[in-house]
């Protein structure tokens, strides 16, 4: 398993309209991924994205690239992590899931075939 690098943050919001407003303002730009359930700015190349069915409460998820979400999160739980997200494809072949470490801290992987370094 290797860490290819940090490629995501996600903040999980309570009102997806609001907060998409709010960022707009704030980055100056428009997001380029827009639906109900997600909405993805590019940000220096990186992906910044709101997800209205997350816990704000956990405050936001950062995502590290990997090659192979699946071994990634097997790896992780033999080391003392437990599943906290199930690997899933969540659109155009990008796999995320999320692990909590044995601290509490949650953590992302995420395979995006888009993404480039």
């Amino acid at each position: 398993m290797e860490l290819l690098g940090l490629r995501t943050v996600i903040y999980p919001v309570n009102d997806l309209d609001a907060a998409r407003a709010w960022w707009t303002g704030f980055l100056g730009l428009d997001p380029y991924f827009v639906e109900p359930y997600y909405v993805g700015f590019e940000v220096a190349g990186y992906e910044l994205g709101l997800l209205p069915d997350a816990d704000p409460a956990e405050g936001a998820h950062v995502y590290w690239g990997v090659s192979d979400v699946a071994v990634t999160v097997d790896e992780a739980v033999a080391a003392g992590a437990t599943l906290h997200s199930a690997p899933q494809d969540v659109g155009g072949g990008i796999v995320t899931a999320l692990v909590t470490n044995p601290d509490g801290g949650i953590v992302g992987f995420i395979f995006n075939p888009n993404f480039k370094a």
